[in-house]
């Protein structure tokens, strides 16, 4: 079965992922702020002695097991943090199932940092999935929590719910029109972040953008999970509409995504940020049903195996980044041409 990143969802023309993050603290440890290497170690060692009970198919890793190519394709895969794959101390671990849909990051900025994912917009079916990990793990590992608060927090802004619920849409419409710019300030006014695809302090590109709840406390999970759906919704249908628009100048619209098919198809060597920003236009044709030599299949295999790190893992071997850009060119011709 392919793994939920290669799956097609739920709206997914526009909507590419969901994810419910919980953050969670062990109340038997001080926060991560006050921990040393040693008291580290034995919050992953208390995490790893329940691992058995959990099920999921969870596998229990330490970060310095890891490959350098392996953290980064983590990370580009929206599994793991930049913060936490890059740092220094080497220390922290992580749970994570063979369907790679459930990630539990340990020791990032807290203790625990549940994760599940799935592509398309699903943000109910994984609230669902998130509580019954997260009960699951505190039914034999007591949180920090507040009566007045909530559950504590590494950072006061994750404090009360803890619950960070995300979507990444892809929004190429909203941008050739012109109306991206009033789209996120009504997406901002609504009480959401907006940020690039990995996270606070990445840059925005490839028409792709990061929602999710900037409020943790004084609201509900469920309230959380129905304004943001609601938004995602309004989001959805005026990407749809500016898509429309696009489409009435057919042959200007017909050109440019073929134009970024045509370099795709016969580039010699291309960079990941090259290669990132054509897919953008491809998929907006293939979406339309103006490419039709690709699937969605074809293009997610794309967005995977263009970045730097999956591109290794593909090819199964580490090569400098000239080499790189000539090997993504071949790959990409591979994957176009599959049957």
């Amino acid at each position: 079965m392919l793994n939920w990143y290669l799956q097609t969802g739920k709206e997914s023309d526009v909507v590419i992922s969901s994810r419910i993050r919980l953050a969670r603290n062990l109340a038997n440890f001080p926060f991560i702020t006050k921990l040393n290497k040693n008291t580290k170690q034995k919050v992953e060692e208390t995490i790893k002695d329940i691992v058995p009970s959990l099920g999921y198919g969870l596998k229990f890793v330490k970060l310095k097991d890891m490959d350098d190519i392996t953290k980064m394709s983590l990370l580009e895969k929206h599994l793991v943090s930049p913060k936490f794959v890059l740092n220094k101390e080497d220390i922290g671990a992580m749970l994570i199932n063979d369907e790679e849909n459930i990630s539990i990051m340990i020791n990032e900025e807290d203790h625990l940092r549940i994760q599940v994912m799935n592509s398309g917009f699903d943000i109910e079916n994984l609230m669902n999935l998130g509580i019954e990990l997260e009960e699951k793990i505190g039914d034999i590992l007591p949180f920090a929590y507040s009566e007045k608060y909530g559950f504590l927090t590494g950072c006061p802004t994750n404090v009360g719910t803890a619950l960070r619920v995300s979507v990444m849409v892809h929004l190429p419409g909203l941008a050739r029109t012109g109306n991206i710019g009033k789209i996120l300030e009504v997406i901002n006014n609504f009480g959401m972040n907006i940020r690039g695809v990995y996270g606070e302090g990445s840059k925005i590109g490839a028409d792709m953008y990061q929602v999710s709840n900037k409020q943790t406390l004084g609201i509900s999970e469920t309230e959380i999970i129905k304004n943001l759906k609601l938004i995602t919704e309004k989001v959805i249908e005026q990407e749809r509409l500016a898509r429309k628009i696009l489409a009435k100048d057919s042959i200007e619209l017909e050109d440019r995504v073929y134009r970024a098919f045509g370099i795709l198809t016969n580039s010699r060597k291309i960079s990941s940020d090259e290669a990132r920003d054509l897919l953008s236009e491809v998929k907006l044709g293939t979406d339309l049903g103006i490419i039709t030599q690709l699937n969605d299949l074809k293009v997610k295999k794309l967005e995977l195996y263009i970045k730097p790190a999956n591109l290794q893992r593909y090819l199964g071997k580490q090569i400098e980044s000239y080499e790189r850009d000539i090997k993504r060119a071949e790959v990409i011709k591979q994957i176009i041409e599959e049957k």
